[in-house]
């Protein structure tokens, strides 16, 4: 077992390496891509930046892999994973150009203009040019309870600069309010607390992406797991308000809300009800209050622009494209929107019958990451922070993903997975065929297994 003082410090040391690489070459105005594989081959901007990104990444994930086993305590996460993220505090975003997207959009929002009519190109706003290409046409995705946030942090911010801090303060809050919720859930499923908080706390996803990146993902995934945590307190209505005020952030939060009505020791049907009236009365004012109403339903369309093999359902279809099937891609993606419904309903019924409510919820999110059409690494961190806290066997199937997961960007936002296109679709197909073998083979073992002990055999003698 690896020395508490190791891990400490070899994973601020990776954190000191990508501060100094988000110096060198993170998200910066006007947009430029610094650093991507042929520029790093062609020896563009020398070799420091690509060194201290690698580095700096291998350091920090190899010791939060290895903090697993080596936690002593609740307090020492906490100070660990401050020591971390203090060095990625002061400079530019690491992983995403996001950022300067939500200051546009709060810029807008304050302005009296309506960040759901379009984007920066059609409305304006004084950064646009930070804002990377992809996105400048497109109208704000979020809902209105993030754009209000957005408002005040370009308020309270004046520049760009200003707002980015102000975006970073409200992504590291919510960070710690994730942190917060986590100890109530871990001693209801008997997780040690310490190891959940770290498994969230000290991930590099979370501090690249929320920490770094300040993505809005800290805001909802702190509504989310805060719902839950008040839901399992026996508070139907405060956690209908925390869910639906985690739906004005992000509207994929409604996944986890059905597992909520389980937690609430009356029946059913009484806080389903409790449940659904806290959610939308809390969406309506904010969404009526702020004057922006339900347009950003019409805005998620434009979120599905991006085509990465990432997402399971897209890399078959990139991959079928690949053998000579035309629009595969738009087919295997309304495929993998009915398997998720299909997912979600069999999950929910689970938990109606008895299983742990808490658990469910994290691998409905961990279905709805995986099935939808479009895979950011970040999106990772929903699921990671409510099974974190429910799951007491091994963790490594849950932690590996969401390493590989905090690899794929390069500082200034190029994703590795746009150089891989053709042999990361083929590659994450390929797996995905694996894993159903997998599945169907170990079902029919068990579906044979069970035959047989109602035939009258040994149940000792078929173990393999």
């Amino acid at each position: 077992m690896p020395r508490p003082s190791l891990v400490r410090y070899t994973g601020l040391a990776g954190s000191a390496l990508l501060a100094g690489a988000a110096y060198l070459g993170g998200a910066h105005q006007p947009w430029e891509p610094t650093v991507t594989p042929r520029t790093i081959l062609a020896g563009h901007n020398g070799l420091a930046l690509p060194l201290l990104w690698l580095f700096g990444t291998g350091l920090l994930i190899g010791a939060w892999l290895a903090g697993r086993r080596a936690v002593p305590s609740a307090r020492w996460v906490w100070v660990t994973a401050g020591l971390w993220a203090l060095p990625l505090l002061p400079f530019l975003p690491l992983g995403s150009y996001d950022a300067y997207s939500y200051a546009c959009q709060g810029w807008q929002q304050a302005a009296g203009l309506d960040p759901y009519a379009g984007g920066v190109d059609l409305l304006g706003c004084p950064w646009a040019d930070a804002v990377a290409p992809t996105w400048r046409a497109a109208p704000a995705p979020y809902g209105p309870v993030f754009l209000v946030l957005a408002a005040v942090a370009a308020k309270l911010g004046g520049s760009l600069t200003g707002t980015v801090a102000m975006l970073r303060l409200i992504a590291v809050l919510g960070v710690a309010a994730i942190g917060a919720c986590l100890p109530s859930l871990a001693r209801r499923c008997g997780v040690p607390v310490e190891r959940a908080l770290w498994l969230v706390l000290a991930c590099p996803l979370v501090l690249t992406h929320l920490v770094s990146g300040t993505h809005n993902d800290a805001v909802m995934v702190a509504l989310l797991v805060g719902g839950l945590a008040v839901a399992a307190s026996g508070r139907a209505w405060p956690a209908g308000v925390l869910f639906g005020l985690a739906m004005g952030v992000k509207i994929t939060a409604v996944v986890a809300l059905p597992f909520a009505i389980f937690l609430i020791p009356r029946a059913w049907w009484r806080a389903g009800l409790e449940l659904a009236g806290g959610a939308v009365g809390a969406l309506a004012v904010v969404s009526l209050g702020s004057g922006l109403g339900l347009g950003w339903v019409g805005a998620l369309a434009e979120s599905g622009v991006s085509v990465q093999w990432t997402s399971p359902p897209t890399a078959i279809g990139m991959t079928l494209e690949l053998c000579g099937v035309p629009h595969a891609v738009a087919v295997t993606r309304v495929l993998g929107i009915i398997a998720l419904a299909g997912v979600l309903a069999w999950l929910f019924r689970r938990a109606w019958r008895g299983g742990d409510p808490l658990l469910h919820a994290g691998l409905a999110l961990a279905a709805t990451v995986l099935l939808a059409p479009v895979f950011h690494p970040w999106y990772a961190i929903w699921p990671l922070a409510v099974l974190a806290a429910t799951l007491r066997p091994e963790t490594r199937w849950l932690a590996v993903p969401c390493a590989v997961a905090a690899a794929l960007c390069l500082p200034d936002g190029y994703n590795l997975a746009l150089a891989t296109k053709a042999q990361g679709a083929v590659g994450m197909t390929v797996f995905v065929g694996f894993l159903a073998w997998k599945v169907l083979h170990e079902a029919n073992r068990d579906v044979d297994h069970l035959r047989a002990v109602r035939g009258g055999a040994d149940p000792r003698l078929l173990e393999p």
